[in-house]
C-alpha cells in the first residue's frame, strides 16, 4: 500500500537570521566558530542590534531537509512549534510553499516564548556560526505528534537538535512508536558534536533500539563513539545501524550498509555559506532512498544537492535538483 508520506520530519521550528561577520567579530562575542550555541532571548536581541545587515530565511534543520525532499517533488511533512506570530508566519508560509505538508497547531499570540530563530553568522571562508534562541519550538509536547500523520510515512526525520526540550523524548517515542506501528522506517541526524555531547547516552539508546538510519558527518560520528579514529566510528556505527550516511566536508561522504562501504566524493564549488549541507545532503538522499535509488546513488544525489547549498547564502535549494542530478548522470 502507498503510504501518504514518503518523509516525515520533526525538529526546532527556527527562521534563519543570516548576516556576514569577521573572525574579530566573533572573538569580541564571545562566540564559538563552527558550532550551535543555544542563546536566551535577550542574548539573541543584543546580537541582533550588533550585526550587520541580515536576510531572514526561514529554516530549521528538519525543516530544510523536508523541504529540499518536497523541492524534489517527495511527498513530505513537517512537525516543528512556532508562535502566532510575524516569524511564524514567515515559517509556515514558506514551508508551505515548497509543497510540504504542515499542520502543527501553532502556540497563541500571548504564549510568553516568542517563534525561535537562530542568527546565523557566516564567515569569509563560508564556515556558519549559530546562535539559536529556541523559543515556542523547545515546547514541543507529544500532544504535538499527529500519530496518524506519522504512521503515514515511509519514513520519519528526527533532528538531533530537537533533543533540547522538556518533553523531546517523549515526542520522540510518541512518533518512533507510531512509525514502527505501521511499518515506517526512523532516521536520525546527530545535528552537531556539541549536541551529542549534551546527549549522547539518549541518543546511543535510541540508535540501538529504533534508529534504522543514521545521519552525521565526522565531527558528529567521533564524538557519539568518543575516538579520534573516524573509521573506527564509521564501523563500530555500521555494527549498529543497518545504514550509515556519514559526510566529511570536502572529502566527500561515506554510506555503509549490509557490510559494504561506499565513499562518494565531494561536488567541488566555491563555498558562499555552509548552513544547511548537510541538512540537504540528508533530503536528496531520503528522497533518492524513497525513489529506489541505490545506496551509492542516493550519496552521490546528496553531494550534489549539498554543492547547491553551500555555493548562496541560505539553507533552501536555488537551482533546480532533479536537473542537477540528471546533469551528472543520476536519474
Amino acid at each position: 500500500m502507498t503510504k501518504s508520506y514518503h518523509v516525515v520530519g520533526i525538529g526546532n521550528a527556527l527562521v534563519d537570521v543570516l548576516a556576514h561577520a569577521d573572525e574579530a567579530f566573533l572573538d569580541s562575542h564571545g562566540i564559538q566558530k563552527g558550532i550551535m550555541q543555544l542563546i536566551d532571548m535577550e542574548r539573541a536581541v543584543h546580537l541582533y542590534g550588533q550585526i550587520g545587515p541580515a536576510q531572514e530565511i526561514s529554516g530549521g534543520s528538519a525543516a530544510n531537509t523536508i523541504a529540499g525532499i518536497a523541492h524534489l517533488g517527495g511527498r513530505t511533512a513537517y512537525v516543528g512549534k512556532v508562535r502566532d506570530d510575524q516569524l511564524g508566519a514567515i515559517f509556515a508560509h514558506d514551508l508551505r510553499a515548497q509543497g510540504a505538508d504542515y499542520t502543527t497547531p501553532m502556540a497563541p499570540k500571548d504564549t510568553g516564548a516568542e517563534t525561535g530563530r537562530c542568527i546565523v553568522l557566516v564567515t569569509p571562508d563560508g564556515e556558519r556560526s549559530m546562535n539559536t534562541y529556541l523559543g515556542v519550538t523547545e515546547h514541543l509536547a507529544p500532544s504535538d505528534i499527529d500519530e496518524a500523520q506519522v504512521a503515514g510515512a515511509e519514513w520519519i526525520y528526527l533532528e538531533g537538535y530537537r533533543f533540547d526540550g522538556p518533553e523531546s523524548h517523549e515526542a520522540f517515542a510518541r512518533a518512533i512508536g507510531a512509525a514502527k506501528a505501521a511499518g515506517g522506517r526512523v532516521s536520525l541526524t546527530l545535528s552537531d558534536p556539541f549536541c551529542v555531547e549534551r546527549h549522547r547516552d539518549a541518543f546511543r539508546r535510541m540508535i540501538r533500539a529504533d534508529v534504522d538510519l543514521l545521519f552525521a558527518n565526522r565531527a558528529e560520528i567521533l564524538s557519539m563513539y568518543e575516538t579520534d579514529d573516524f573509521h573506527e566510528a564509521l564501523s563500530r556505527a555500521a555494527a549498529e545501524i543497518d545504514i550509515v550516511a556519514c559526510t566529511d566536508s570536502e572529502n566527500g561522504a561515506h554510506v555503509l550498509a549490509e557490510g559494504q562501504h561506499w565513499h562518494v566524493p565531494a561536488v567541488p564549488t566555491q563555498v558562499v555559506d555552509a548552513t544547511g549541507a548537510g541538512d540537504l545532503f540528508a533530503g536528496a538522499f531520503l528522497w533518492g532512498l524513497t525513489h529506489g535509488h541505490a545506496l551509492e546513488t542516493c550519496g552521490r544525489m546528496g553531494c550534489i544537492a549539498a554543492s547547491e547549498i553551500i555555493s548562496h547564502i541560505g539553507a533552501r535549494a536555488e537551482a533546480d535538483l532533479a536537473a542537477l542530478f540528471q546533469g551528472h548522470g543520476l536519474t
